[in-house]
């Protein structure tokens, strides 16, 4: 069954300890990291905790799992069919069968804490999810660990691998079959220790949140590390004093994020089953690569996140001629009133609006409540259409390469189009298949931006700078203006 755990974090508590950045993977490009060459630790003893926010569920890999951290043969912690695993070695297999973890929007804490020294086999492996312990547990087949147990993979001088699962001929690299994709943060292993999920992160008084808490000053071990991926020239840096670094594979500066735990950022939302094609959205849930499976026909894809108070800014680029793309919103009433979103943008009265764009550098249009009340400005591939919602004033103002249309002025309100007075999405509506499309809400984007503009909190990464009171959509902006 599926549950979303009253205790998931989503990052809204904006004050005491900050994560700065966190890593994106993606399966698709077969990016990971890699230690080659460990030293032998503690093969009885062990703590892993790290954060992560999954952009693609399921089954994101041919072998059907998605890989955290593995090393060795038999050393694995996953996720598949978005249940979450540990193995010992091979035949001691621990699975959380009580959560399938299916939430694109929020981050998630996971905690493994191992010690086989223990007499109770159900304490020697211990599994949290955002400080719960899970107790219903399925073996799938295996067993715990038998006292004093040494495993055959964990802390061993076996290849160590961050993404993947070390396989191949020799166990020595990820092949491309058990990558995962999402974004990790704060990726801590501690060698010599059984560690409780209180050193890592605690509830917040007001909010009773999951949340980070510095993990500086623990004791790592020999073979403990700390990643926190703050150093974008070298996103496997150890920060636990042990310079226990990780190589990288098929990844690069571009892959730093600063959507993170702690300041949680909207993306696209990949749990609909979206029709008229096959869908898919790599790169952190930043792109929408479209096929031709389902023929043509409009669909709309939305936000993680929905607004209904407080000015916010977002950015889609035009890749490709024909794209027949809409950017823009669209209110939660209207898409939970359809069973799945085949729509296009405009459609319904005040409900939606979009920036209509045939990226051929014609035809481009506003169009809302079924007509084209004004043209837009022509555009090619590369374009970048900004969209600025004003949730106070119910209007929205687009923009082309940085000028905004039908002589709107988001900052004084002035030639917006209208907007309901409900919670509303960024929203992305596109027709024809086997096209990519792109969105930039602030917290990633695969694109390099020439200008890495912020927004007035320092917050988003854009290529215009948003207009003066308004703001990308991340959770440290909603608990204030949200």
């Amino acid at each position: 069954m599926e549950t979303l755990q009253r205790t998931a974090n989503r990052g809204s508590v904006s004050t005491g300890y900050n994560i700065e950045n966190s890593i994106k993977l993606e399966t698709a490009n077969n990016e990971w990291l890699i230690r080659a060459s460990p030293t032998a630790g503690n093969r009885r003893k062990h703590t892993f905790s790290f954060w992560i926010k999954r952009s693609t569920l399921g089954n994101p890999s041919a072998s059907g799992t998605g890989y955290v951290i593995g090393q060795g043969q038999h050393g694995r912690l996953f996720f598949s069919s978005d249940f979450f695993q540990y193995r010992f070695d091979d035949g001691h297999d621990v699975r959380d069968v009580t959560t399938k973890h299916r939430d694109p929007s929020a981050w998630l804490h996971v905690v493994v804490a191992v010690d086989t020294n223990q007499s109770s086999s159900s304490n020697r492996v211990k599994i949290y999810f955002n400080g719960v312990q899970t107790t219903t547990i399925d073996l799938d087949g295996g067993s715990y660990p038998d006292q004093e147990d040494q495993a055959s993979g964990w802390f061993t001088t076996n290849y160590l691998t961050i993404g993947t699962a070390p396989f191949g001929g020799s166990y020595n690299a990820g092949d491309g079959d058990y990558d995962m994709s999402g974004y990790l943060a704060e990726f801590v292993a501690i060698d010599g220790l059984q560690l409780a999920p209180t050193e890592f992160g605690e509830y917040d008084d007001d909010s009773g949140i999951w949340k980070a808490k510095d993990v500086s000053g623990l004791t790592f071990g020999d073979e403990g590390f700390h990643l926190n991926f703050s150093n974008a020239s070298a996103l496997g840096e150890d920060f636990s004093g042990n310079n226990n670094d990780f190589t990288l594979s098929n990844l690069a500066a571009a892959d730093q994020s600063t959507d993170t735990p702690t300041n949680n950022f909207a993306t696209i939302n990949t749990l609909p089953l979206y029709n008229q094609g096959t869908f898919s959205f790599p790169n952190g849930a930043t792109e929408i690569k479209r096929s031709d499976g389902g023929g043509d026909g409009f669909t709309c894809v939305f936000s993680t996140m929905a607004v209904n108070k407080g000015k916010w800014y977002a950015e889609m680029e035009v890749l490709e001629s024909p794209s027949l793309t809409m950017y823009g919103y669209a209110s939660v009433d209207y898409i939970q009133s359809l069973n799945f979103p085949q729509f296009y943008l405009g459609t319904a009265n005040t409900e939606s609006a979009g920036y209509y764009s045939n990226g051929d550098g014609a035809n481009d249009a506003i169009y809302e409540a079924n007509n084209f009340p004004s043209a837009g400005v022509q555009s090619a591939a590369g374009t970048i259409i900004s969209v600025a919602m004003d949730c106070d004033n119910n209007k929205i103002h687009f923009a082309n390469n940085g000028t905004y249309t039908n002589s709107s002025n988001p900052v004084n309100n002035t030639n917006g189009f209208p907007m309901p007075d409900d919670y509303v999405y960024f929203a992305q509506s596109s027709y024809t298949g086997a096209k990519t499309y792109k969105t930039n809400l602030g917290g990633y984007t695969v694109d390099g931006i020439s200008s890495a503009a912020s927004d007035a909190n320092g917050y988003g990464t854009f290529e215009y700078a948003p207009p003066s009171g308004y703001y990308a959509l991340c959770t440290k902006n909603l608990a204030e203006y949200g």
